[in-house]
């Protein structure tokens, strides 16, 4: 990281604590492994005593008292599994990350059992909830049985059991091929003309001189929105497209038969009918409905985005324009030079504004200005030493309330995308402070715009977790629905092309330039240019992971390109984009129709912030209406509560008309 003058780091302590020491850490530290073998020592100590709170759990009458002890191996299991989960895809020794893989497994294993327990669910059936929260409580905890496979003649229980474990290996096989690949690209200095100096001046050399690209964001974008030569953008994106491989491809495809052979023990013909009965959207019906209801809008705009790619290339190629086509690794690169020629806007100049420390405090400082609360960074140790760790409280009281890591920059063996992952759930009745890591890969030099909007996308999450105030802790943060995880920071996204807001970087950093009103006015006014090609590449991968987890579970090799093939920048053969798609091998599988669904909440969210989006009045409305809920009422309830009306799609299809 590129550290503070000491000045400057002891007047942002200050700024953030009112106080120039900082307080301890909310909660336990995150616990420290120091080889492969303390992750193994950790998971058998841990795992026992699993076992005996589980056997403890079983002997409770199905009383009043029932649904507080099952809430407390919830907690239990939180501290227990989810920082080895999260030591899976961070740290920096693989054989750590290995070895945490293994115990992630063997919970796994634990955790389909006791889905399958009888005598649990025999309690819960027989527990009366004390009011709507409890009730709440208790038909998660019921479905969740039911979804495990509980409730199947005792014949299909072991093959449910069987699926559910093979799919959460697949998984992570198929995330570790992704996380693990150590691709690099070479170019000669020509080949990199246009690309910023500083994205490659310091890469590694062959032996024949030639630069060596990682696949990194940091590097991948700007190579593909800068690089004048088409072949360096197709090599850098072929590249990119065949992240994971066959290996991912064949493994993709087992756990997409194993989700259809899962559903049809239930008696469901599709897995997308089985998950979906749980989400907002009820049925796979009304979620492809709601797909062709954006398309409906999309498509003019998407051919029309296409078309002045093709005369952007046409002229800054002096070919004609009927012989011009749009490649895909030409939407990035024409794409910014639409913007930079049309409205003068150029992601590359905002990083001397956005410095990445600085840029956190910032999104800190919005949060801190709208919801009432203070981050502290506090002394930790951590998997990497680039790690910060940070307490956050309430600022009219001083009460803690969470703890957040941060884990900023890229390294080899780190998740490759942008997430935080909630290690820990808090509780109200437990006095549990909830924990969660933001990791990102952002550019050491300074963050463009676009990328400042996705750490406030990201940090939307983190606030999800850190300002939950549920009673139990299976309640909390982002354990609600799927198709409503991302409303919440897609609500943040905006906040970032506001000048009062921005306004906020000179309070976190005195010292920084800051950004021109005129450079935010021209980025908000191209702010939705090329949205048709970019919300059309989310409608087709939301439209891919139904299709692929429909009743016919097709190849999802020949599914993409049949699919692709049917856009209209069409399908690149030899490419393998299912191969890195993490989001359908895992948790979104038939629910990433949820980005596109969720945005549409978000949006409604939005309107309740118009004419001052650091309202601290509203502000605090949302914190205790929206994330503060987490899931202690369906998603829809939290919505009106907060609007004071029922939520609807006018905003979001004037945003996609615009």
């Amino acid at each position: 990281m590129r550290p503070l003058p000491c000045l400057a780091l002891a007047l942002l302590l200050a700024s953030a604590t009112g106080a120039i020491a900082a307080p301890a850490l909310p909660g336990p530290a995150f616990p420290h492994y120091a080889d492969a073998a303390a992750i193994k020592a950790d998971c058998d100590r841990q795992l026992a005593l699993a076992g005996t709170r589980l056997r403890a759990l079983e002997r409770r009458p199905a009383d009043a008292r029932w649904l507080g002890a099952s809430d407390e191996l919830s907690a239990f299991l939180d501290d227990a599994s989810g920082p080895v989960y999260l030591v899976m895809n961070v740290h920096p020794d693989k054989s750590v990350r290995d070895a945490a893989q293994a115990c992630v497994m063997r919970w796994q294993d634990f955790t389909s059992t006791m889905g399958l327990n009888e005598k649990l669910y025999r309690a819960a059936l027989k527990v009366k909830p004390a009011d709507a929260v409890d009730r709440e409580f208790m038909k998660s905890a019921i479905e969740g049985f039911e979804d495990a496979g509980v409730g199947l003649p005792a014949d299909k229980r072991p093959r449910a059991k069987e699926i559910n474990d093979r799919i959460t290996d697949l998984g992570q096989q198929f995330n570790r091929n992704v996380r693990d690949d150590t691709t690099k690209v070479p170019f000669s200095v020509e080949e990199l003309a246009g690309v910023p100096e500083s994205v490659w001046k310091n890469a590694p050399r062959d032996a024949e001189g030639h630069v060596l690209l990682a696949l990194d964001y940091p590097v991948y974008f700007p190579v593909m929105e800068r690089a004048e030569k088409a072949s360096t953008r197709e090599r850098m994106w072929r590249a990119r497209s065949g992240l994971g491989g066959d290996a991912n491809l064949k493994l993709l495809g087992e756990i997409a038969q194993l989700r259809r052979e899962y559903a049809r023990l239930f008696g469901f013909s599709s897995y997308a009918d089985f998950i979906l009965r749980r989400r907002m959207a009820e049925n796979t019906a009304n979620a492809q409905r709601f797909l062709d209801e954006v398309k409906a809008v999309l498509t003019e705009r998407e051919l029309r985005d296409i078309a002045e790619l093709r005369e952007a290339k046409s002229r800054h190629l002096g070919s004609p324009l009927d012989a011009t086509r749009i490649d895909r690794w030409d939407v990035s690169f024409y794409t910014e030079r639409v913007r930079r020629e049309r409205y003068t806007v150029d992601q590359e100049a905002f990083r001397p504004y956005f410095p990445p420390q600085e840029s956190l405090q910032f999104v800190m400082k919005v949060a801190e200005q709208m919801m009432g609360i203070r981050y502290a960074r506090v002394p930790a140790k951590a998997w990497h030493d680039d790690v910060q760790a940070y307490a956050v409280s309430d600022a009219k009281t001083g009460k803690p309330l969470a703890s957040l890591y941060v884990d900023m920059y890229p390294r080899e063996g780190k998740y490759k995308h942008a997430a935080v992952f909630s290690y820990r759930n808090g509780s109200t009745r437990l006095n549990r402070v909830p924990q969660a890591a933001l990791v990102v890969n952002m550019d050491r030099k300074g963050l463009s715009l676009d990328e400042l909007e996705t750490l406030l996308h990201e940090f939307g999450h983190a606030l999800h977790n850190n300002l939950s105030a549920t009673r139990h802790s299976s309640q909390a943060g982002t354990s609600v629905l799927r198709d409503f995880v991302e409303a919440p920071s897609q609500m943040l996204e905006d906040w970032v092309y506001d000048k009062k807001v921005l306004k906020l970087f000179a309070q976190v950093c005195p010292a920084c330039k800051q950004v021109p009103d005129e450079m935010i006015d021209k980025a908000l006014v191209a702010r939705d240019y090329g949205k048709g090609i970019k919300e059309g590449r989310q409608h087709f991968y939301a439209n891919f992971d139904l299709a692929l987890h429909s009743a016919d579970a097709p190849e999802p090799m020949a599914l993409w390109a049949r699919m692709e093939g049917a856009t209209p920048l069409g399908h690149v053969e030899g490419t393998k984009g299912p191969a890195a798609f993490s989001h359908v091998a895992g948790g979104y599988a038939a629910g990433y129709y949820g980005y596109l669904w969720s945005k549409v909440v978000a949006l409604d969210l939005r309107t309740a912030f118009n004419g001052d989006r650091l309202d601290p009045v509203v502000g605090m409305r949302y914190r205790q209406k929206v994330i503060g809920q987490g899931s202690q009422h369906p998603p829809k309830e939290l919505v009106r509560d907060f609007l004071g009306r029922e939520t609807n799609s006018k905003a979001f299809f004037e945003w996609l008309r615009r």
